[in-house]
């Protein structure tokens, strides 16, 4: 006789509920920090809710930076960052939070989006490989899922690829999420940061310190992408011929 179907077993919930328990999950840490860190005044002296909303805008600006590139991401938080140093209405440690939130939920966002809607995303991301300078970058990064996730980012549009990449793969979420939330952590804390420290250098030019700590970062990958192509170069010509 078959076995009857255990009426008690567990079961799981689904993969929307778990999403949604997700992002609720993130939002509730949000706040949560915000009350731990103005002890308590955050959510009840209207004087401080534009504090409070410009936290929030950064979380949702690097989210929607995720999903729709054209959103200033990094211009974000470097702006934030700057504030910080020059003004001090900002916390940096906040500031650094609610980026790294706002990436992972972005991340997360990509990921369904692209496993739910593969006919749409396709096309974009085809047309997106064939820029020269996230090509180059996908080549550099190898294919690695763990290195894509946390240092794609740092590369403008090579993020988008990535995410959406995994997205319409077979990887299963719970092994994307991890890695993900890793980069986000690391590139809001170095983004913020170092905006933090050259705001702080060059008080009286907040526009200069945005512009500033952008272009370090642009150099720091742009000197890393050209040793490796050397790199590669020296190893192809010093290769051995084959007989």
């Amino acid at each position: 006789m078959a076995d009857k179907p255990n009426a008690n077993r567990l079961k799981l919930p689904s993969p929307r509920a778990m999403r949604i328990v997700l992002v609720v999950a993130i939002l509730v840490v949000i706040a949560g920090v915000l009350l731990v860190v103005t002890g308590g005044e955050a959510f009840g002296a209207a004087e401080v809710t534009p504090v409070v909303l410009s936290y929030l805008s950064i979380f949702f600006l690097i989210a929607l930076d995720a999903v729709v590139p054209i959103f200033p991401g990094e211009t974000t938080l470097n702006a934030a960052s700057t504030l910080a140093a020059s003004e001090g209405s900002l916390k940096l440690i906040l500031v650094i939070i609610a980026g790294a939130l706002g990436a992972i939920v972005g991340d997360s966002i990509l990921f369904w989006l692209a496993r739910r809607n593969r006919d749409r995303l396709q096309p974009q991301i085809d047309s997106a490989r064939k820029n020269p300078r996230v090509n180059s970058s996908l080549s550099y990064l190898g294919d690695n899922h763990r290195i894509l996730l946390v240092f794609a980012r740092y590369v403008p549009g090579l993020r988008f690829v990535v995410n959406a990449t995994f997205g319409l793969s077979k990887m299963p979420y719970f092994s994307f999420l991890p890695w993900s939330a890793l980069g986000a952590i690391l590139w809001s804390t170095y983004t913020c940061s170092l905006a933090y420290w050259v705001g702080s250098t060059i008080e009286d030019y907040p526009l200069a310190s945005m512009v500033v700590s952008g272009a370090i970062t642009t150099v720091i990958i742009s000197v890393l992408f050209m040793h490796e192509r050397n790199r590669r170069r020296r190893a192809a010509v010093d290769a051995p011929v084959p007989d």
